[in-house]
């Protein structure tokens, strides 16, 4: 499979209702997802090089949180996808979010990298950032927790 054949699959599932897909060929193993309420994709405007994609190493869930008295406001924000979370749009630029900020059900929170498409993560809901739960640069999986935030 080659990227001109990846690039006509996205082109399906954003014209489409679609929004999982999953190939497996010999040595590659493709899976693509999306949830359009959660991400808007945005061209990488890094250089696409053709190289052999490796199965994602497997990721132990992460344990559930136990506190004994947990904020009925407290909220997780999940990645919809599979990818590579950064802070920020580029290097060079400050963080989306820290640890209180205030965010509205519109607010860009991160971006997901999946697939050399830049994905803009928004919070959906009102409300104060309380803890940053993944480093930048950090490989995440489908529903892991992203932040934490105190609903208003």
């Amino acid at each position: 499979m080659d990227l001109k054949e990846i690039k006509q699959i996205i082109d399906l599932m954003k014209r489409s209702d679609l929004t999982e897909f999953e190939i497996e060929e010999q040595d590659l193993k493709l899976r693509i997802c999306r949830d359009s309420k959660h991400a808007v994709p945005v061209v990488a405007h890094a250089p696409v090089a053709a190289a052999p994609v490796a199965a994602p190493a497997p990721v132990a869930p992460a344990p559930a949180a136990s506190a004994p008295a947990e904020d009925k406001n407290a909220l997780v924000v999940k990645s919809p996808m599979v990818g590579t979370f950064y802070r920020s749009p580029s290097p060079d630029s400050k963080p989306f979010v820290d640890v209180g900020t205030a965010v509205q059900p519109d607010s860009v929170v991160c971006i997901i990298e999946a697939m050399k498409v830049m994905n803009e993560i928004q919070s959906e809901v009102k409300g104060i950032i309380t803890e940053m739960l993944v480093e930048n640069g950090q490989a995440v999986e489908y529903g892991q927790p992203l932040f934490k935030l105190k609903a208003s």
